[in-house]
């Protein structure tokens, strides 16, 4: 069974097509970025999955079950897809912290509100997530006090807490400056390392995909016009567009 499977899926908003006709499947546990020219249609693959945008046709489904349809055809429930999302956690290329909230409780809200823990439960958790980001320290900073950087570890923290079992990463380093985009992809690494987590990434830090990556997809007009293991796409790309695009990026 696959964590996430596209069969045929095509986008459109109005004349504008951003995917066509996409095949595309990622297995549990698997570590897949999507790179390639602004506009390709790699962000639109992470909004389809996390239910936040439908498609205009085919199917998605996440770990075997259709997001889109039930057993008999018919569009699924509000229920059904909020329990598809909650397998899945996502994080942005703004950070989207409540910024009335300390750390700590942008933390602790989802965990108490959708997973129904105690707070003494819930802050436990976030305390232990917090350790693994690099930011015990700042349970009770409030997320106006925190530099970019740190903004996007305690999202990833956030996402994380709700112990998703893909986690869907959108050019989250694309706010930050070299230094502070550097904190942030540590923090991925260890989750790719440690975790069994499946992980959809869209991103332009080429070396960051390369390393962290089972497989690699290039996007160019909403489908994927190749894909392979990091080593093979970067050394010996097969279509010409893939290697126009990586020299653009890698000379840039």
């Amino acid at each position: 069974m696959w964590a996430i499977e596209f069969e045929k899926v095509s986008k459109s908003f109005g004349a504008q097509s951003v995917l066509a006709d996409l095949d595309l499947q990622v297995r549990p546990g698997e570590k897949v970025t999507l790179i390639g020219p602004s506009g390709s249609g790699k962000t639109t693959v992470l909004r389809l999955v996390m239910t936040l945008w439908k498609p205009t046709s085919g199917d998605i489904r996440v770990f075997g079950n259709s997001i889109l349809f039930d057993a008999v055809g018919k569009p699924i429930s509000n229920s059904q897809e909020a329990g598809i999302r909650r397998r899945c956690g996502m994080v942005f290329q703004q950070f989207n912290l409540f910024p009335h909230l300390t750390v700590l409780q942008n933390l602790t809200l989802a965990p108490t509100t959708v997973l129904k823990q105690s707070r003494q439960q819930a802050e436990k958790s976030a305390l232990g997530y917090l350790r693994m980001v690099g930011l015990e320290g700042k349970a009770h900073a409030y997320p106006a006090q925190l530099s970019g950087g740190q903004q996007q570890r305690i999202a990833i923290a956030r996402a994380l807490i709700l112990k998703p079992e893909i986690l869907l990463l959108d050019e989250i380093t694309s706010a930050l400056d070299p230094e502070l985009a550097g904190e942030v992809l540590d923090v991925v690494r260890d989750v790719a390392q440690e975790t069994k987590v499946t992980l959809l990434i869209v991103t332009h830090e080429m070396r960051f995909a390369r390393e962290v990556s089972d497989r690699i997809a290039v996007f160019d007009a909403g489908r994927i016009i190749e894909q392979g293991p990091p080593d093979k796409i970067f050394t010996d790309p097969q279509s010409e567009r893939t290697r126009i695009f990586l020299q653009s990026v890698l000379n840039h």
